[in-house]
């Protein structure tokens, strides 16, 4: 174009800054920079107050900076177990469909999260516990390095090293990890100062470093294995919270149902669920020690994945990405009552029958954290992993997207949600489209439904959907303002919108609910693949 005067250029430069903007084809097919990166970040056996943003004590500031200038949510759901959890948060199913509803070998259908996404353009990365016996490398992530099994030493996952005592493992030099397509049993790492959660984040580092240049967004998963046990922290972590739990189990709690209300997590006359450890001075001396140990090891747990999440913050905001990534945040179930430490396949005497206290953390003694601590940690809430109420499938829900939520700091308490429904979620803000067919075969329609919506400030609520559980001998459904749940064939009936805590069972007030729902739950377990 050949321009008669500087004015004629002037005019023609000034007209094309008012015209709208189009996208290479290299953009459209890679992403825009509209399309966000996309982080989650999923902690393992953790109780639903015990970060600071939810009512907790124990030091957070990471997560709490998320949820200031994010979004937190009061009614997300997972499955109330691990491997379920993370089958359905991959594939946006439920796990009865995809095979992983009573054991965690590998999916048996349905598209991952990795597989979607890779499909429009994005870097697919993965790092930590994937508890499945098929690598993240298999389906759809480029890179995966993590474990593949549910629970191992954070010290040493393998065999023993040299001048080091020999890692307390529930099957010794067994457990399955992966590096990209390669399977490792056992796997022992080289370097003496190997801690889980550091590790999986020097990995998700060390993997946005490797692809910064890359004009495409990316999508990492985060898994930590922590706080799950063993109880197992740094000393330094543990010294910060010695004497945190030295007050008891009563006065912990006392203050975290205060902090929740102060917080607007929970409402100030909603009722709350009925404690169910013991008297904290009904302890002995030793084993109130030994008590508080315990949690201090957990909350030393848990401190560590906050100080990694901040050096993942830290690596996002050097490369100028923090304010276009939208970072989530969940726990895979809630606070574990379970006591592997005293099962046979634990070798050795316990602290409090032989042991000293200050085995407690170390690389060669399994400890668990216990029912009492659990229900503290799963305060305001009833039950604990592997239950269907609400303690077992209720976790802390962070979304974080300086782009893209539009109310930094809000708390968003009508939304009923379920990690069926981060699929849908992703792929309409990423801009995929879930396809019907892949690898020849057939897809699943998603089962959830998309809260995008959310992040931009709706406030719907759980409207007629139904949305349900089934885990080992819990079962339970929740449609609008109802919940019925069971342990084994006994069934309650709860108003979850005045009882979210589910303290008053109204199964004798309203039978003919209660059977409609238990029917409608049935229907739903038959048509499932897990029913066959």
């Amino acid at each position: 174009m050949i321009f008669r005067s500087p004015l004629h250029f002037l005019l023609f430069v000034l007209l094309l800054s008012f015209l709208p903007k189009t996208s290479s084809a290299r953009e459209q097919q890679l992403g825009t920079p509209d399309k966000p990166n996309i982080i989650f970040i999923l902690v393992d056996d953790m109780g639903y107050s015990d970060i600071g943003c939810y009512g907790g004590e124990i030091e957070t500031p990471h997560l709490d900076r998320l949820a200031k200038d994010g979004m937190r949510f009061t009614q997300m759901h997972n499955t109330a177990k691990c491997f379920p959890s993370r089958a359905t948060l991959l594939t946006g199913l439920y796990a009865q469909d995809v095979g992983m509803a009573a054991s965690s070998a590998r999916f048996t259908a349905g598209i991952t999260l990795g597989e979607v996404l890779k499909s429009v353009g994005y870097r697919t990365l993965a790092s930590g516990k994937h508890h499945s016996r098929e690598s993240l490398y298999d389906r759809g992530f480029d890179r995966y390095w993590g474990l593949l099994d549910g629970a191992t030493n954070h010290f040493n996952p393998g065999l023993k090293r040299d001048d080091e005592a020999k890692p307390a493992q529930k099957k010794y030099g067994k457990r399955f990890w992966a590096i990209d397509e390669q399977v490792l049993q056992p796997y022992t790492p080289s370097e003496s100062n190997f801690y889980s959660t550091d590790n999986y984040t020097e990995k998700a580092i060390e993997y946005l470093d490797q692809y910064k240049d890359e004009d495409v967004p990316f999508f990492l998963y985060l898994a930590y294995t922590a706080p799950h046990d063993p109880l197992q922290a740094w000393p330094d972590d543990i010294e910060k919270y010695k004497d945190t739990y030295k007050v008891g189990y009563e006065a912990i709690r006392d203050a975290r149902i205060k902090k929740l209300k102060q917080l607007g997590i929970i409402d100030a006359n909603q009722p709350i669920a009925k404690p169910t450890y013991q008297k904290w001075e009904s302890l002995t001396d030793e084993e109130r020690d030994i008590e508080a140990r315990k949690m201090a090891i957990y909350a030393a747990m848990i401190d560590r994945v906050d100080q990694n999440i901040g050096k993942l913050i830290g690596k996002l905001e050097s490369l100028g990405d923090l304010e276009n990534t939208l970072i989530f945040f969940a726990a895979d179930n809630g606070s574990s009552a379970e006591m592997a430490e005293y099962r046979k396949h634990i070798e050795g005497q316990r602290v409090g029958d032989g042991l000293p206290i200050d085995k407690l953390g170390c690389i060669d003694y399994w400890a668990s954290l216990g029912s009492n601590w659990a229900n503290v940690s799963n305060t305001p809430l009833r039950k604990a992993k592997q239950s269907s109420y609400e303690g077992g499938t209720r976790t802390p829900f962070i979304a974080h997207w300086p782009n893209g939520i539009k109310k930094a700091g809000s708390i968003n308490r009508s939304f009923v949600g379920h990690f069926i429904d981060v699929m849908p979620t992703i792929v309409e803000l990423s801009g995929a489209k879930y396809p019907m067919e892949f690898n020849n075969q057939k897809v699943p329609a998603m089962a959830g439904e998309s809260f995008a919506p959310q992040l931009e400030g709706e406030s719907n609520g759980a409207g007629d959907r139904a949305i349900y559980w089934q885990f080992g001998n819990g079962s339970a459904i929740r449609q609008g303002k109802w919940k019925a749940v069971a342990e084994k064939s006994n069934w309650a009936l709860f108003d979850m919108s005045i009882d979210p805590n589910e303290t008053n069972d109204l199964s004798q007030q309203y039978p003919e609910k209660l059977e409609s729902m238990k029917q409608q739950w049935t229907e739903w377990y038959e048509s499932t693949a897990a029913s066959n």
